[in-house]
């Protein structure tokens, strides 16, 4: 696919997978709902046999996949982009990852009005945003913005915001109505006792919520 037939896929319920023995399972569980953009996500390194299972499973469901952290291993794994965070490679210079990425697509969390114009400066596709509610997820998260503090930054994004940070079934709808094009989360399908079905929930309510 090329950068924009990518970026056309940027909308939804995003699911990271952290590295365990369960990725593959989590993965597939949020495919088979119709959930299209997932995140592996490797804070300990990352399992190229895990990463390439994803490849596989992200191609059956013409769904994309992104890598936290490591622009190198999505390029040399053959995923559809990355996601850049304060303290990642390349973080502090964009424009020097976006132009190596090639057709690749680049996410950057964004904190603030300053990141938020670094990362549309740096050729970034996609902003990352939160942490919107308490998570146990994120060590680093940071203070919650709430909706408020959200609706603020989608509404003056020229890039599309995939909100984070502690989203779940019961606070979707607020997230939706927001005005962001995402909505990503780890532990509300990670953790749940059936992450197929929480998958299907999560996707059920995305796409109830109408935006006036």
């Amino acid at each position: 696919m090329t950068r924009a037939q990518r970026a056309c896929l940027l909308h939804g319920i995003y699911v990271i997978v952290n590295e365990s023995p369960r990725a593959e399972q989590i993965a597939r569980a949020a495919v088979d709902a119709g959930i299209r953009i997932l995140q592996y996500r490797a804070k300990r390194g990352i399992d190229p046999r895990h990463l390439r299972a994803l490849r596989a499973l992200a191609d059956e469901r013409n769904a994309l996949l992104l890598v936290d952290d490591d622009w190198r291993a999505a390029l040399a794994l053959r995923c559809d982009g990355v996601h850049l965070g304060p303290g990642d490679d390349g973080f502090d210079d964009l424009a020097r990852v976006r132009s190596a990425l090639g057709e690749l697509l680049l996410g950057v969390s964004c904190a603030d009005a300053n990141e938020m114009r670094a990362a549309e400066a740096g050729g970034a596709d996609y902003a990352g945003v939160g942490s919107v509610f308490s998570t146990a997820s994120k060590s680093d998260a940071g203070t919650p913005i709430g909706i408020p503090g959200l609706c603020g930054i989608a509404a003056a994004a020229r890039l599309p915001v995939a909100a984070i940070g502690g989203i779940t079934a019961e606070n979707l709808r607020d997230v939706k109505a927001s005005g962001v094009a995402m909505a990503a989360t780890i532990s509300a399908i990670a953790d749940a006792a059936d992450p197929a079905r929480a998958a299907r929930e999560m996707l059920r309510i995305w796409n109830d919520v109408e935006i006036p």
